[in-house]
């Protein structure tokens, strides 16, 4: 019998297991733009450790492995800053990436009134840049040089308004 894939609330546990699976879903992108100094690949377990106690952070689970994970914040203006999309090399290409991010979408909008969403990726990273593209995201502004190598696409779309909304302004 298979198991199927959960997404719930990451737990104070889960920061480890969320840093090591990092650490490995990065290596392709680090790869990619010649750089192994990148962010996702220096951030400390405390400095993640305190994007759980600050943000919202969604893990998927196989049983008991992370196999995915995702990061959202809500700013005064009502955009929803989601960052770190990852899934296991393993579980990628069936959809995982997907239904992290509709969860962290829906979540940033239930509970904290996300008005927009907003992420970025690297130039090169087509793989990244086809699947917000697919999910409705556009890119803003032109490409934020960081290295030599590295340019980061913003991507914003509008939060979906839910039925209440509509109600309310009918």
């Amino acid at each position: 019998m298979g198991m199927s894939v959960t997404i719930s609330t990451a737990m104070g546990e889960d920061a480890e297991k969320i840093l090591k699976l990092q650490y490995l879903c990065y290596q392709s992108e680090a790869e990619l733009y010649g750089d192994y100094g990148i962010e996702p690949l220096t951030q400390t377990l405390d400095a993640l450790r305190a994007e759980l106690a600050q943000g919202t952070v969604l893990v998927a689970r196989l049983g008991e492995e992370v196999v995915g994970s995702v990061r959202g914040a809500v700013d005064e203006d009502g955009t929803a800053r989601i960052a770190k999309l990852i899934v296991h090399p393993r579980m990628q290409r069936h959809g995982l990436g997907g239904r992290l991010l509709r969860a962290i979408e829906e979540r940033l909008a239930d509970d904290l009134q996300a008005k927009r969403y907003r992420l970025f990726t690297g130039h090169r990273s087509e793989f990244n840049l086809r699947l917000y593209r697919k999910l409705g995201y556009a890119q803003v502004g032109t490409a934020e040089p960081v290295s030599g190598r590295l340019s980061l696409v913003h991507m914003e779309k509008p939060a979906a308004r839910s039925p209440q909304t509509y109600a309310a302004s009918a």
